[in-house]
């Protein structure tokens, strides 16, 4: 897979470098910078592309010579009895109706860090490919942070159609067990199962395609469900046979429930956090013992990126929502056409170099990307809760 980077004309290979690179046995500054971008983009590249999954699970588009893209929703039709002698001038109910959804890019996103050329000298390790990888996890988090969060969105929101007497089916919630108090049945893998059963009948109903279907859970859930087969409680197949042993041992057992395809990830929303809350069991709360030593990054919000923050948040362009508007939400399922995303500047790297990186004895190693998503078609979208009820219908709650 090759990826061109515009700013220096210098072409980035997934396989190492390329022809047009100069050895690495070149002494001149301008041939190692040269070999240095490579192996920053690859190294970028490789720890984005490890770290993100939401971005093959959506509907995205490449934002060229513009601020916004706009996709189109086009409703359902009617069949009709054709009456002998009348014109055939389109059906009777003036369908298939058509939306436009407009979604705009975000501010560029960006990581950098500062490599003392001393440090580097004195170090036993690849310090710069290290930094180059922790840049690209630090993208792909903040990038499937929105992604789902768009998702959580299109789950509350009604169907972008509006016309007289034809309503398009919107988002789905779907409460995982019978609790309004407590927020543990949320790791209850029968009760998951359950929802994800009802998940995909409610899919189904409002005439979702089954290809491409997901769901996304934290990773505690995920760990449930497997120990849960494993121990025999479940046994409605979600481990195939043949890799059965294996799959139980690596942590990747459960294939799909329902043909809804599973991942697990620390970025969707979930009870107001990040992948995890610890705290006692409430109608917030999961009751999940802090394990201790977790540190800052784990379950922290994301600066509030909504379109009104406060001038200590992260003001976006588009809407990803309050962190409070996520307090019940466990889980997503979903269908690629529920999000739309537009990439203005995918993951790219940049690198000082000349008389800023004499001046600084040193080089600052950027990543960037420009990237925004909001919700397409909210049929596709299902949330699941926990700790209340589900709410029906346009729930408004952005």
């Amino acid at each position: 897979m090759a990826h061109q980077n515009n700013d220096n004309n210098t072409s980035l290979t997934w396989s190492g470098v390329n022809a047009n690179v100069a050895s690495p046995t070149s002494n001149t500054t301008a041939s190692r910078r040269a070999l240095y971008l490579k192996l920053f983009s690859g190294e970028l590249f490789k720890g984005f592309q490890r770290n993100t999954i939401a971005r093959d699970l959506i509907t995205k588009r490449t934002l060229k010579n513009g601020k916004s893209l706009q996709f189109i929703f086009t409703g359902r039709t009617n069949s009709e009895f054709h009456v002998p002698g009348q014109n055939i001038l389109g059906n009777t109910d003036g369908a298939p109706p058509v939306a436009e959804v407009t979604i705009e890019c975000d501010d560029l996103l960006i990581s950098s860090a500062f490599v003392y050329e001393l440090d580097e000298t004195l170090a036993h390790y690849d310090l710069r490919g290290e930094i180059s990888r922790k840049i690209g996890y630090a993208l792909a988090e903040n990038y499937d942070r929105r992604i789902f969060r768009a998702v959580t969105k299109a789950a509350r929101k009604a169907g972008p159609i509006a016309k007289t007497n034809f309503v398009e089916p919107g988002g789905t919630q779907i409460q995982v067990g019978t609790s309004t108090t407590s927020g543990a049945e949320a790791f209850d893998a029968a009760k998951l199962v359950a929802a994800f059963y009802d998940a995909a009948a409610a899919l189904d109903e409002k005439g979702v395609s089954s290809d491409g279907r997901v769901a996304v859970l934290s990773p505690r859930q995920y760990y449930a469900l497997i120990n849960d087969v494993s121990s025999g409680v479940i046994s409605n197949g979600l481990i195939n046979r043949d890799v059965q042993g294996t799959a139980l041992q690596s942590g990747q057992g459960v294939v799909e429930i329902a043909g809804i395809k599973i991942h697990k990830s620390m970025n969707i929303p979930f009870f107001g956090k990040f992948g995890t809350k610890y705290g006692a069991a409430s109608a917030t709360a999961p009751g999940t013992t802090d394990p201790g030593n977790t540190g800052s990054f784990v379950g922290a919000s994301m600066g509030d990126q909504e379109e009104n923050a406060t001038p200590s948040g992260q003001k976006t362009v588009n809407d990803y929502g309050e962190e409070a508007k996520f307090d019940h939400s466990c889980g997503l399922i979903f269908q690629k056409e529920a999000v739309g995303c537009v990439e203005a500047i995918g993951p790219q790297v940049q690198v000082t170099s000349g008389d800023v990186s004499v001046i600084y004895q040193g080089d600052v190693i950027l990543g960037r990307l420009a990237m925004g998503a909001a919700p397409l078609n909210p049929a596709a979208a299902v949330e699941l809760v926990c700790g209340k009820a589900a709410l029906s219908g346009n729930n408004a709650a952005f």
